[in-house]
Formats: C-alpha cells, sequence, structure tokens
C-alpha cells in the first residue's frame, strides 16, 4: 500500500466543485476526475485521490497535518475529516473506502475497502484494515485497531464477528455505487435560476 498517492493537479485548475481554500500557502490537490460537491469545503494540507466524491456539507480540513485520502472513496454528506498535529496523527485514507453519512475521522487510517458507518467515529490513531467495518454510531477508541474484513460495532466499539467473503463483497459494491452517482452529478447537477 503506498504512503503517497501519485501527482495531481492543484485544486484552483478545477472547475465545478465546492469550496477550496488554500492554508498557510498550502492549496489541496484533487484529481480531475475526483467530484466535491458544491457545499463540501476542503482545506490545506487535503489530496483527493481519482473517482473519489466528496458530498454535500462535508469538511475536510487539513490545517496541522495531511489528509491522503486514495481512488475511488466516497465521503458521504456531512462527514468531518481532520487530523492532528504529530507524525502518527494525519488522516490517510487508501482506495475504495465508504464513509458514511455523518461520520467523524480524525488523525487515523483507513486502509482499503475499508467502511465507516452512517454516523460512526474513527478517532486518534486508529486503524481499519483492508476491508474492516465500523458499524452505523460505532466510536473506535484512539489506538484501536479493527482487523482485516471484522466487523465492529457498539461505543466503544467491539469485535462482532468476522464477515464472510459474500457479506464483504455487499459492501464493496458501494464504492462502485458512489463513483458512478458521483459521475452522474458531475454532468447533471445544476442551480436552479
Amino acid at each position: 500500500m503506498p504512503d503517497e498517492l501519485p501527482p495531481l493537479r492543484e485544486a484552483a485548475a478545477i472547475n465545478g466543485h465546492g469550496p477550496l481554500f488554500a492554508f498557510a500557502g498550502i492549496s489541496p490537490r484533487i484529481a480531475p476526475d475526483a467530484w466535491i460537491a458544491p457545499t463540501a469545503a476542503v482545506i490545506g494540507n487535503v489530496e483527493i485521490g481519482p473517482q473519489t466524491s466528496v458530498w454535500f456539507h462535508c469538511v475536510l480540513r487539513g490545517d496541522t497535518n495531511s489528509i491522503r485520502i486514495g481512488a475511488r472513496c466516497n465521503i458521504q454528506d456531512g462527514t468531518i475529516i481532520h487530523i492532528n498535529e504529530g507524525a502518527d496523527f494525519a488522516t490517510w485514507i487508501g482506495d475504495d473506502v465508504s464513509i458514511g453519512h455523518a461520520a467523524i475521522v480524525h488523525a487515523c487510517r483507513l486502509e482499503n475497502r475499508a467502511f465507516v458507518g452512517m454516523g460512526a467515529t474513527v478517532l486518534d490513531g486508529a486503524v481499519i484494515e483492508e476491508g474492516g467495518m465500523l458499524a452505523a454510531g460505532g466510536l473506535l477508541a484512539p489506538g484501536k485497531r479493527i482487523g482485516r474484513d471484522e466487523l465492529w460495532a457498539g461505543s466503544p466499539a467491539r469485535l462482532m464477528r468476522v464477515m464472510s467473503a459474500e457479506e464483504r463483497a455487499a459492501f464493496d459494491r458501494v464504492a462502485r455505487h458512489y463513483v458512478n452517482l458521483a459521475a452522474r452529478f458531475r454532468e447533471g447537477l445544476a442551480p436552479l435560476p
């Protein structure tokens, strides 16, 4: 799993995206085919990979550290992604990750195909390994780790079970759905006069 995304063009060259702000001289970098909703705010040291979508009323604030989001991720409506100071407290999100509506993702690592349910919170130093899932409303405490294909739930979150390949495949369809939906929004969303 790479620690850095491939080079992306500067956000200033992107048309039709929500507010993009430089902070302390650092501008967000957005892949040309990513989609940022018009009411989302992307601030500072943030990289967003190809075919990733950031939906309405999300805030991605890269002020005291970096946020890196891979390819084909979906950051659903009302989600907040932030960081903390220190080498271990950037936010790193792999490829094909789904983050449900109104989640909080703070200074943590979400590996490829991770899934964060609606209203869930992932705190500083926590890790969701490849294919791992935090259920809706769950709270993953600082420094905790969800293993590969594990389903955790509750507040604080605890292991419920290891998901079968069939069960996990159903969640993988969410990322593909949002890639297609974002393409439709890119082409079809227009303000009313």
